[in-house]
């Protein structure tokens, strides 16, 4: 009787199976697929070894102002008076300790993602000659703040057409010593920050991905296209080139903007150990630079698996939202330092996140790291002189 049971058990399972697999499928190519996928080609990740290996330095790390402001992406400070931007669409000002509003360049309501494009999204800052700040917005374009008043100027308008395309992701910038010249990324022309994993997953070149604006004749050029994702920018201490970073690809584009290569590009970092997001100068003469995503090697990388095969991603964002699929990815934190040159210094690690999660920027300022975050209620802040 056994053989007989075990056999109808098989057959109602099959059965079974079959039942649930062959509706699945139907559905799963009658869903619409939010994007297009094309397939990249990324090398092997690089082993964490040497000043790679993986350490629990970040977790020195304390947490500062926490619960009292969301997702601060970018810091910069004048003197030690911190600025950040956060989730809700703020420009904020910290101040021994205490944190004031000082602008806002959308409006409420703010709260969730579909709020974004109305109540606005500062990410990339910067202090310029003058002590005034220059903020990208995400949504809205390049902003001049005075962080006195709070009034904002508009620089660049993301509704302004540039070559005839509107900008849709504006995400970073870097500013000359002398103010005239900003440097900045439009990261998509397709998807809008809300949308940023569409973008990695995708994996399109689409974006005009480096612009330059001239504060005195007010005009804007596209100096690079054909980047996937261009994210974080910092000019060179000696300002002859700007360094860009290429999210989806891991890796860090350079741009000569003076001297004899000027208008030439090249490469400054390949393969990277993660994503990187914001680069800022390190007190080395180097650059600091925040991974938005590890590529663990050894060990699994899921960005590096579904590369080359856009059918899963296809199947996966028919049946899952961003918000869903978000939670698969590791929180693993990684801030590297690199040399002038671009080979790498030195790496602080936090194998969970357990400290500080989904590092966007690594600021050094009098001795500490200030670590933002596109996500996190807090603003991490790592003792130098103690790692």
């Amino acid at each position: 009787g056994s053989t007989y049971s075990s056999k109808v058990f098989r057959v109602t399972f099959l059965t079974l199976a079959v039942a649930v697999a062959v509706p699945l499928l139907g559905v799963t190519v009658l869903l619409d697929c939010p994007i297009d996928p094309q397939p990249i080609s990324l090398k092997e990740p690089p082993l964490l070894t040497g000043v790679l290996e993986p350490n629990t330095k970040l977790r020195k790390a304390e947490r500062l102002w926490e619960n009292q402001l969301v997702g601060p992406e970018s810091i910069v400070n004048i003197g030690d008076v911190l600025f950040t931007g956060t989730a809700d669409g703020k420009i904020i000002k910290i101040e021994d300790g205490e944190i004031q509003t000082v602008a806002r360049i959308g409006h409420g309501p703010c709260g969730g993602r579909k709020d974004e494009p109305t109540c606005g999204r500062p990410l990339g800052m910067r202090v310029g000659p003058n002590n005034t700040l220059f903020v990208a917005d995400a949504y809205y374009g390049l902003y001049e703040v005075d962080p006195d008043t709070g009034e904002t100027k508009m620089l660049v308008s993301t509704k302004t057409l540039i070559e005839g395309q509107k900008l849709s992701f504006v995400n970073d910038l870097t500013v000359t010593r002398d103010g005239r010249k900003i440097y900045f990324t439009d990261s998509s022309s397709k998807w809008q920050r809300q949308d940023y994993l569409f973008l990695v997953m995708e994996g399109t070149d689409d974006g005009r991905h480096l612009l330059e604006y001239d504060t005195v004749t007010k005009e804007v050029k596209v100096l690079m296209v054909g980047l996937r994702f261009p994210n974080g920018v910092q000019l060179s201490p000696a300002e002859d080139f700007v360094l860009v970073q290429e999210t989806t690809m891991a890796r860090i584009r350079r741009y000569y903007v003076s001297g004899l290569m000027k208008g030439g590009a090249d490469m400054f970092v390949e393969n990277m150990p993660g994503l990187p997001d914001n680069i800022r100068l390190s007190s080395s003469g180097g650059y600091w630079v925040a991974m938005a995503a590890v590529r663990p090697n050894p060990g699994f990388s899921l960005l590096d698996f579904l590369s080359e095969k856009p059918w899963i991603k296809r199947m996966i964002f028919k049946l899952l939202s961003q918000e869903t699929v978000t939670k698969f990815v590791p929180k693993y934190s990684l801030v590297v330092e690199l040399s002038e040159t671009g080979s790498y210094k030195r790496s602080f690690h936090d194998p969970n996140g357990v400290t500080v999660a989904y590092i966007s920027e690594a600021h050094e300022h009098n001795g500490y790291l200030y670590l933002g975050s596109f996500r996190s209620p807090y603003i991490g802040r790592l003792d130098l002189q103690h790692v």
